[in-house]
């Protein structure tokens, strides 16, 4: 089940930050991005954009993805089966 969740910003509030809603938008998913509140793929989809303009937002900020040792060790052993593979 998929439901959305609406809310009221002051025109005024985004007049004093001088943000679009879009820019809001791409704000709230670049917070919860970096808090690692939401994978890449989410905070994109929140930011009403695709991935790969997302992770240029990201790159311009020096914010790199989410990766760490255990997704390392998971690619290689995914590079390891795909080579014994062929």
């Amino acid at each position: 089940m998929n439901s959305t969740l609406s809310l009221n910003l002051p025109a005024d509030l985004l007049q004093s930050a001088r943000m679009t809603l879009d820019e809001v938008r791409v704000e709230l998913a670049i917070a919860l991005f970096r808090g690692e509140r939401l994978s890449m793929g989410r905070a994109a989809e929140l930011a009403g954009l695709p991935v790969g303009d997302f992770q240029g937002c990201l790159a311009a900020r020096r914010i790199g993805p989410h990766y760490d040792a255990d997704d390392a060790l998971q690619d290689a052993a995914t590079l390891a089966k795909l080579r014994s593979s062929s």
